[in-house]
């Protein structure tokens, strides 16, 4: 049995969807060829002359009409690992105590209040995640749609062995022989499933798309409107980049076609990387919020065969995270943004960086703890000042959430903070306040500051 029989045939035994297995096969068969996926800059242009949801403006009627065709979809496949965690990173407190997932109904129930629409909210789970979200999500039972599911599984892939692509065997931990697909997962698992198929027969045409760990990305019936008056069967959220934007996936315009492409960080070439970097060339970066007609959708997977014809990402990796000296797999990937260059007509929106908040390490999660984000009407965080302070915190330390909640157990004021660097064992009590730009340095053991201190920098 050869090395790609063998993957399939692991996959069918742990009950994974054949579709999920068919788009496997196609972007192992990416991997043999020797594919990249690189995308070159001589054969792109950069992104220009969009349009801008500061420039949005439709009535109430409209903002009714659009907002009961609408689906919002969650990505709440993470563990949050990044941060120690082993658990749906969504289930994390943010703000007074509710998690990101309070939140999320929180907002999608603003929207049904105020214009009397069902809006389904639908979760995309792994198998990680999926039972303790849903165990959650109990505690609102109005939140389900008719006979409509709160939630479909993304798929799973093996891991396979660097040296000569063959599924990885890992006896000390079977569950790490496995990954994720990638976020593009998104549009197998929703036709697998049978959700996407359901969604348009209950009448719904609109999908909203955001990770769970990006509050930002509330549900607005004006973008809601916005895309149903543009009449594209895609668009993705853009904001402008900065300094610390570069390393971050941006859209670009292919010469070939002309068609919008996403290119991540992963598919620049060495060489390309200075200009890949440029602000002044290559203006905007991919919120990864996104929006796509369904019928479009069931279209363009019933002329493919259910397997899009995406840009392989080659994800190497040791097969456990923790062991560095673990063998080297190879994880294929693909982002859920590329499916942007699927689909003749797809645009882009220019939104406001409130749209885009997510949480990938503890020094995001003290941001929006502090004081520099309130909590709206619409649910929605926003910042209470015009530019947000950067945190940057010891990983030694504070990396891990267990470490970072035992040592900051309640917010720190940081709206009139410009900066907080910790190194060192820091711990923090109730009522500390941060002004201007603020060091504390590693002295070598532990230290704490007293409740109600005043931090003053420079």
């Amino acid at each position: 049995m050869n090395a790609l029989d063998e993957a399939r045939a692991k996959m069918r035994a742990a009950g994974v969807a054949q579709q999920a297995i068919d788009v496997f096969s196609a972007f192992y068969h990416q991997l043999e060829d020797g594919a990249s996926g690189l995308i070159r800059e001589s054969d792109v242009e950069p992104l220009k002359d969009l349009a801008r949801i500061d420039h949005l403006d439709y009535d109430e009627e409209t903002l009714r009409r659009a907002a009961s065709k609408t689906v919002v979809i969650k990505l709440n496949g993470g563990l949050g690992t990044t941060m120690g965690m082993d658990r749906a990173k969504s289930l994390l407190p943010v703000k007074h105590r509710l998690s990101f997932l309070d939140l999320i109904v929180d907002q999608v129930w603003h929207v049904r209040s105020r214009f009397g629409v069902d809006l389904p909210l639908l979760f995309m789970n792994s198998f990680r995640t999926r039972d303790e979200t849903l165990e959650a999500l109990a505690r609102y039972p109005e939140l389900k749609v008719d006979d409509l599911p709160l939630d479909f599984l993304q798929n799973r892939e093996p891991k396979l062995s660097a040296d000569d692509l063959r599924p990885i065997e890992w006896p000390a931990d079977p569950s790490l022989e496995w990954c994720p697909p990638g976020h593009a997962d998104l549009y197998t698992a929703l036709d697998s499933s049978g959700v996407l198929d359901r969604l348009i027969a209950a009448g719904y045409r609109y999908a909203s798309i955001s990770n769970a760990d990006n509050l930002g990305a509330v549900p607005d019936p004006a973008m809601m409107a916005w895309f149903a008056e543009t009449g594209a069967p895609y668009a993705a959220e853009v904001c402008r980049r900065t300094p610390a934007d570069v390393k971050g996936g941006h859209l670009v315009v292919r010469r070939s076609d002309g068609r919008l492409i996403l290119r991540e960080t992963a598919q620049i070439a060495p060489e390309d990387r200075e200009a890949a970097a440029d602000l002044s060339v290559h203006r905007y970066f991919h919120t990864n919020n996104l929006w796509f007609d369904l019928h479009a959708l069931r279209r363009e997977l019933d002329r493919v065969d259910g397997v899009l014809e995406l840009p392989l990402i080659r994800n190497e990796k040791n097969v456990d995270p923790t062991d560095p000296d673990s063998p080297r797999v190879i994880q294929i990937e693909s982002a859920m943004g590329a499916a942007i260059e699927v689909f003749e007509g797809a645009t882009a929106i220019e939104v406001t960086r409130d749209r885009f908040l997510p949480v990938k390490t503890t020094d995001d999660l003290m941001l929006l703890r502090s004081d520099v984000y309130d909590v709206g009407e619409d649910y929605q965080l926003r910042a209470r000042v015009d530019d947000v302070p950067r945190v940057d915190l010891d990983k030694r330390f504070f990396g891990a959430i267990a470490e970072f909640d035992k040592r900051v157990p309640f917010p720190v004021s940081l709206v009139y903070a410009s900066s907080l660097t910790v190194r060192g064992d820091w711990s923090f009590g109730e009522g500390v306040v941060v002004r201007g730009d603020v060091v504390l340095e590693d002295e070598g053991r532990p230290r704490h500051i007293a409740s109600g201190t005043v931090l003053t920098g420079i």
